[in-house]
């Protein structure tokens, strides 16, 4: 397979975003800025939780600009796996969690039932 699943976002395709949206995409920028500023959590850790964040919301783009940030904020390759297997893991956990619905409807007590 040599074409692309998802496009390469470019120069050209950042400056028609902000064209299209100038308020809301400065609005973006400044609120990303923020929220991975330094705080209660150091942006190490917060670019370690976007790694996992994005594995769990599967956004290519997201894995791909965060995990070049963790690198360049310190984490090591072993932390970034970790944090990987830690959303892997959620997300299976919320599957096996809500078999409680399944289970409710399969014994008729399932709300409105």
């Amino acid at each position: 397979m040599t074409d692309p699943v998802y496009p390469r976002t470019t120069p050209e395709i950042a400056k028609r975003r902000k064209e299209l949206a100038p308020a809301t995409h400065d609005a973006f920028e400044n609120f990303s800025r923020a929220v991975f500023a330094d705080g209660a959590l150091p942006e190490k850790t917060k670019q370690l939780i976007a790694v996992a964040v994005a594995h769990v919301t599967q956004c290519p783009y997201c894995i791909d600009g965060h995990t070049k940030l963790a690198a360049r904020k310190g984490n090591t390759p072993e932390e970034i796996m970790e944090a990987i297997w830690v959303a892997a893991e959620m997300r299976a956990g919320g599957a096996y969690a809500h078999s409680t619905v399944a289970l409710h409807a399969l014994d008729g007590s399932a709300p409105g039932n």
